[in-house]
């Protein structure tokens, strides 16, 4: 099998980033059989940017309806058996397709890939990488030990990076038909819809294909949306899990675990924004749930932190 990749980048207000986004993707030593920009009603001048490309980019415009929706129009438009995405700030390293692409061609049992990659600021320095920054991606380091490719497949890696994921939507390739099996990304969402639909991608996945290098960088706004209202960012968070934590309720229980723990965090990370603050009532309010699901003095001490206004 020869997977031909129809790479997706949702765009909004993006014309100073989006030309780097999509030479990242011409430059791919495993050609996309498509690109396809979806300007989610920019008012700047994005669509110029991609319609300046010709034919090489496939072009769709929208009323501005959020990010879930315009990736869910590029799934819906695309016509390759795989598809991968890419923010319109952030970009691809050169093999980030051949590294996925030969091994589907090797291993038609790999349900879905994902990578490492790096973080960087507005200036393009180099903050770190994901796979050492989380539990999980440690963990199948650890199992690789030193290859540069590992399959996912246990309970408890499954749990762990459900709860704590490293590999974003720019390292993640899909089946088209899976996309559309599962429905896309949920719409209605701020804040965590890519968690939300990698976590049921990842519940009905029994192998998944890891590649432990660096396949792109994702960009840290000093201005980012999370920063400028952290609380109204970790309410966001909180809603979306909530929804997921209902979609997930009979999947198999490392799913449930690791939506659990995800969940916790959030909850713990509302009251820390709450508690910064100055509201500490509602801070404890905020992971006082987590008390009820995970009784013990761990939980008892994070409402008491944030009633001490500790954290």
């Amino acid at each position: 099998m020869t997977p031909r990749f129809s790479v997706i980048i949702p765009a909004f207000n993006s014309a100073a980033t989006l030309a780097r986004a999509i030479d990242s993707v011409r430059a791919q030593s495993w050609p996309a059989h498509e690109i396809i920009v979806v300007d989610d009603g920019s008012t700047d001048a994005t669509s110029e940017v991609a319609a300046g490309y010709g034919e090489a980019v496939h072009l769709l415009r929208q009323p501005n309806q959020g990010v879930s929706v315009a990736r869910n129009a590029g799934a819906a438009a695309a016509c390759g058996d795989w598809l991968a995405f890419l923010d319109a700030d952030d970009w691809y390293a050169p093999d980030r397709l051949k590294w996925h692409a030969e091994w589907i061609a090797e291993d038609a049992a790999l349900d879905c890939l994902t990578g490492d990659y790096e973080y960087r600021d507005d200036v393009g320095r180099l903050i770190g990488t994901s796979m050492a920054q989380h539990e999980s991606g440690r963990m199948m380091l650890g199992k690789a030990a030193g290859a540069a490719r590992v399959v996912m497949e246990t309970p408890g890696e499954i749990a762990a990076f459900v709860a704590d994921h490293f590999g974003d939507t720019h390292t993640l390739s899909v089946p088209r038909s899976r996309f559309a099996e599962l429905g896309g990304y949920p719409t209605g969402f701020k804040v965590c819809e890519d968690v939300h639909f990698l976590t049921r991608l990842i519940a009905g996945s029994r192998r998944v294909g890891v590649v432990c290098r660096s396949l792109g960088v994702y960009v840290i706004h000093g201005g980012s949306a999370t920063r400028r209202d952290p609380v109204a960012a970790q309410r966001e968070n909180v809603r979306t899990l909530t929804d997921l934590a209902r979609r997930t309720v009979h999947c198999p229980a490392p799913v449930r675990q690791g939506v659990a723990a995800r969940m916790a965090s959030a909850r713990y990370n509302l009251g820390c924004a709450l508690n910064r603050s100055g509201e500490r009532v509602a801070a404890a309010r905020a992971v006082l749930p987590n008390l009820a699901a995970r009784p013990g003095w761990q939980s008892l001490r994070e409402v008491l932190s944030m009633l001490k206004g500790a954290t």
